[in-house]
């Protein structure tokens, strides 16, 4: 029997993952609830690292000179990657950004609609034995223009779940051309400012889109707004946020992702900002859960091993 290429498993992954590795001729090695201090050193006996969000994977966790074949990040996002260390020293990425796309469109869509539809309030009205109709009333997602930022995974699942509902969806995305389809007409991002009554995130984090929504830039929008984001809470400061629904530029936000999500570990400006939205039916809040169902942290193990064995990793 062929001895397995051993690959390290740094955060905790669904259990699938051990049965789906050994399929292609890999062990995972579950080291996830040890420390950093402790995983270091045993790195360079391993060909592949596994991750999620909480492992910065860099020249210190890795060292000088790493020797790993490959980095897989079970999620969509990289920004907890150095991703031109690892290309200097030839380490294939891989993430599964398929894996939880079904479950952010759904997310996106559910949550959109339940603050529109004054879900959230009049639930806890009725529980504390309060029945107000009028003060519920809500509005409907049909007629409205969405508009996407970012037109990726995440982006076109979002707008597939909203083709039954019969809104126009607008996509802008800097880095796609000719892209239109049956969910969504691409757009420039005047035609977005002009015409978007929702505004949804799908963009990763980087230095290009740390902080891209501004105020200046939420200004620059025809109608006041809906916003919602599932993507990156760095994408937009709580103080930003909290400054538009003040001031009206935007009507209401769904918030999944947060600037600093170590709410006991806010800045006094942060906390500020925070104490406001939290006090506004107007915005909504869920713990980055979008991506966050059963059945994406199952998906999520068959794309890595998928790709990791597309790019070469399977059976010798």
């Amino acid at each position: 029997m062929a001895t397995l290429r051993q690959c390290l498993i740094i955060d905790p992954m669904h259990p699938s993952i051990f049965e789906m590795l050994g399929s292609i001729g890999w062990k995972g090695v579950d080291v996830s609830s040890r420390s950093l201090e402790e995983i270091r050193p045993i790195i360079p006996n391993y060909e592949g690292l596994l991750v999620r969000t909480r492992t910065r994977v860099d020249v210190n966790l890795l060292g000088e000179q790493p020797t790993l074949k490959f980095v897989a990040r079970a999620g969509a996002g990289l920004d907890n990657i150095d991703l031109p260390f690892l290309e200097q020293h030839n380490i294939q990425v891989v993430h599964a950004s398929e894996g939880n796309r079904d479950a952010v469109g759904e997310f996106a869509v559910g949550s959109l609609l339940s603050l529109l539809r004054n879900i959230p309030k009049a639930d806890q009205e009725v529980r504390s034995s309060v029945w107000l109709r009028e003060e519920n009333r809500g509005d409907e997602l049909m007629g409205k223009t969405i508009g996407i930022i970012g037109y990726g995974n995440m982006g076109r699942a979002f707008a597939k779940r909203l083709s039954g509902f019969s809104c126009r969806v607008l996509a802008y995305d800097k880095y796609k051309e000719n892209f239109s389809d049956d969910f969504a007409s691409q757009a420039s991002l005047e035609e977005l400012k002009q015409e978007t009554d929702i505004l949804s995130l799908h963009v990763p984090l980087t230095d290009e889109t740390r902080g891209m929504i501004s105020i200046e830039f939420l200004e620059q929008f025809k109608r006041r707004l809906v916003f919602v984001n599932t993507a990156r809470g760095e994408l937009v400061t709580l103080a930003t946020l909290a400054a538009s629904i003040k001031s009206g530029r935007l009507r209401g936000a769904v918030l999944d992702v947060l600037e600093n999500e170590k709410l006991t570990l806010l800045s006094e400006q942060q906390q500020e900002a925070f104490t406001y939205l939290r006090n506004q039916h107007s915005v909504l809040f869920t713990p980055h859960i979008a991506g966050w169902t059963f059945e994406s942290h199952y998906k999520i193990n068959q794309i890595l091993v998928q790709k990791l064995q597309a790019l070469g990793f399977g059976d010798r």
